[in-house]
């Protein structure tokens, strides 16, 4: 199987017509350098979206990119089909609201505890009294498998594993529809990855989340995403779901998908 498969070809079960982020012959970079150039993707509603691909291919250019935190060269970028280099500030700011991000390392506030870490994007985007904010930022920290006591404590007393799951918890403290999640198993022990795994999927079932995930966890990538992107050589080279990267003839999606530790997994 050689060539590159197109995001009109989703997995079984997903509404191709619900399409929620779409790249189009996106350029993004650094300086005279192109980390990315003319790269399409799109994400459908409720699926979990796996990105992986070598060091240095731009896998978290692309999702800061999408996000607006790097600007685009060329391309679009559509969000709920609203094409963000067009929108006015109102608009960015609705989309804004509807996207939680957790980022490498879970990128808390380190003088903050956990409950106000969980609040930030409540006091940025909502007019509540702090009694309905603490009652909301505790049941998000429940949600994410973490118990009540945990709400006081700082990031420097969490362990790994805590830290992610109160990343987390932020990033959906306001009900967002799409997650965004970079490489959220790295530094975690396998039991630990798992475990956060299953999290993920619970959440997107649950709560109808789309997921948008940078990773290079292959137990992640085979358990719970329902589409695959590779990327390489500054663009997406294929799209499909755990079986089709099995088949496609590349060097390094071969060595990735077929290589000695995806034995376990491929069996």
């Amino acid at each position: 199987m050689t060539g590159t498969m197109t995001s009109e070809r989703a997995p079984e079960g997903l509404d191709t017509e619900a399409v929620v982020i779409r790249v189009r012959g996106l350029t993004s970079g650094f300086g005279d350098i192109n980390v990315l150039e003319n790269l399409d993707l799109d994400a459908y509603r409720g699926e979990i979206l796996g990105v992986v691909g070598a060091s240095g291919t731009g896998k978290t250019v692309l999702l800061r990119t999408v996000l607006g935190l790097i600007p685009k060269r060329a391309g679009t970028i559509e969000i709920f089909n609203v094409d963000r280099a067009k929108a006015d500030l109102a608009q960015r700011e609705a989309i804004d609201r509807r996207l939680g991000v957790l980022f490498q390392q879970g990128a808390l506030f380190s003088s903050l505890n956990v409950l106000q870490n969980v609040q930030v994007p409540m006091r940025e985007h909502l007019r509540l009294p702090q009694s309905l904010m603490d009652e909301l930022a505790l049941l998000k920290i429940e949600l994410v498998g973490l118990s009540a006591d945990a709400a006081i404590k700082f990031p420097s007393e969490l362990s790994g594993g805590m830290i992610k799951r109160a990343g987390l918890a932020r990033a959906l403290a306001l009900d967002p529809d799409i997650l965004f999640l970079d490489e959220p198993t790295s530094g975690l022990d396998p039991i630990s990855a798992a475990e956060f795994d299953d999290l993920i999927r619970t959440l997107s079932d649950t709560l109808g989340l789309t997921v948008f995930m940078v990773t290079h966890d292959l137990d992640s990538l085979h358990t719970i995403c329902d589409r695959i992107a590779v990327l390489a050589d500054k663009h997406v080279l294929i799209e499909g779901a755990f079986s089709d990267m099995l088949e496609f003839e590349h060097p390094w999606v071969r060595a990735y998908f077929r290589g000695t530790r995806a034995r376990g997994i491929n069996g």
